[in-house]
């Protein structure tokens, strides 16, 4: 194992993979915290993402869990959701798509197609985001027959199609609107499968009423993977967000676009279900459950038509020499700068986002967050599996923001996997990244092999504190 990781750095190194500049990271602000609007100007679209091609006949591969796991059929389709909000100075658009993660070339690739309806409407900010499925198709590449690529360059294009026909729908859809938050806990639906148990039970409403009495639009936000239907499924769905929002629309009325919040370490729904018939029928009641805490939020305040937006461009050193590899073999489709500063050469160009809705603060992560690294609760010294204290991590982000209310939307604008504390990241010593590392506990340290390294959560708190200082 050794020898096998030595190679593919030797590889990595001597590899062409890359651009030789570096451009400098670019921050830019939308609207300001004093002015406000004459009010809410909101939209919503949707569309599904439908195969091209007869599944029967063509491969797609499942992502999220094992790779070579062709789709057999079609238990729900996939969607692209978009929301357009302005408050007649900040215009922007946010999108949620049914997939396990879109990377930021695709985000920047979408952004090119959308430049002349961003000319035409005065659009700023396009924000695509995941809700992490892992019973889509593959849209990173790596969960195909390795080692090809698990993309379908068909489907991609579909894809597209279908966030940017949502986009276009949103704006059409625009309406004079108030918006409302309001969030409630939710107690029993959640679990964290790698210590320490951290994470946020709240479920965040933004509820948009358009002032002519159509219909209704919820933003919600929660922290969870969306996998119940579990590794074993070749079934294309979304999850148990398409029965959330089915939930919602037939008891409300109201249209819903879905966030997922930390969801790191390993933060995901309850279900107890062994067959496949069983986890189809979990997955279905946890969506209508948790549908059910979103209609039953109480505590509602109406929003002052702020609105800002903060996106920072931003470098991470990839030290994951298997993610590195699958990028040189052309399995993920990565924007990449070579460096002398960094640990294989090469640095991965990303973005983080700060969206400021009146006093509501949403930050916009290219990654699954542990939830510590947010909101606290580190391990000691005692209980690391370094033996290192938790001074060795980055000041909690809602400490940096100085927000213990902050929400988090993960897998935003990019998917550069797990982000861990680093006084808790351990590789297996013989085949980093490759293999599960262990600690002086027995505890798996699986989260480590799909990240980019120890660096990540460091690189993720001084970007946010240079946001957090404009």
């Amino acid at each position: 194992m050794k020898i096998l990781t030595k190679t593919l750095n030797s590889i990595i190194k001597l590899s062409s993979f890359g651009k030789e500049n570096i451009d400098k990271p670019k921050t830019k602000i939308y609207g300001s915290n004093e002015k406000i609007g004459n009010g809410f100007f909101v939209g919503f679209g949707k569309c599904d993402i439908i195969p091209p091609k007869d599944i029967n006949e063509h491969k797609y591969y499942i992502a999220g869990y094992d790779d070579n796991n062709p789709a057999t059929a079609v238990l729900d389709y996939q969607t692209a959701s978009a929301l357009w909000i302005d408050n007649g100075i900040t215009k922007m658009i946010l999108v949620s798509v049914d997939v396990v993660g879109i990377l930021n070339k695709d985000v920047l690739n979408i952004r090119k197609r959308l430049k002349s309806f961003c000319n035409k409407t005065g659009c700023q900010s396009i924000n695509i985001c995941a809700t992490h499925n892992h019973a889509g198709i593959d849209t990173m590449g790596i969960w195909g027959k390795i080692p090809k690529t698990g993309l379908d360059r068909e489907f991609m294009e579909t894809l597209y199609n279908a966030i940017i026909n949502a986009c276009e729908s949103a704006y059409k859809n625009r309406k004079s609107s108030d918006i409302y938050y309001g969030k409630i806990e939710v107690p029993d639906m959640q679990e964290d499968i790698r210590t320490p148990v951290v994470y946020s039970k709240d479920l965040h409403r933004f509820r948009i009423v358009p002032k002519d009495g159509s219909r209704e639009v919820y933003l919600l936000n929660f922290a969870s993977h969306s996998e119940s239907l579990g590794g074993k499924n070749s079934h294309i769905s979304a999850d148990f967000p398409c029965y959330l929002r089915r939930e919602i629309l037939n008891k409300a009325g109201a249209e819903t676009i879905y966030f997922v919040g930390a969801i790191g370490g390993m933060i995901s729904m309850k279900a107890d279900g062994k067959t496949f018939a069983d986890k189809v029928y979990d997955t279905m009641a946890i969506g209508r459950k948790l549908a059910d805490y979103a209609l039953n939020i109480q505590n509602e305040v109406k929003l002052k038509a702020r609105l800002k937006i903060v996106r920072k461009e931003v470098y991470f050193d990839c030290e994951n020499t298997v993610l590195m590899l699958a990028g040189i073999l052309d399995l993920l489709n990565v924007k990449r700068y070579k460096s002398k500063y960094s640990s294989l050469g090469y640095l991965l160009k990303s973005e983080i986002s700060l969206i400021e809705i009146d006093n509501i603060k949403c930050l916009l992560l290219p990654c699954e967050i542990f939830p510590e690294l947010v909101y606290g609760g580190y391990l000691d010294k005692e209980n690391s599996a370094t033996g290192k204290n938790s001074t060795a991590n980055p000041k909690p982000l809602k400490e940096i923001l100085n927000d213990d209310h902050l929400i988090i939307f993960g897998l935003a604008n990019d998917e550069v996997g797990y982000v861990i504390p680093p006084n808790d990241f351990l590789l297996d010593k013989k085949a980093p990244y490759i293999n599960d590392g262990r600690d002086k506990f027995n505890r798996k340290h699986y989260e480590e092999t799909n990240s980019l390294g120890k660096n990540t959560a460091h690189t993720i708190a001084n970007a946010v504190d240079a946001i957090a200082k404009e």
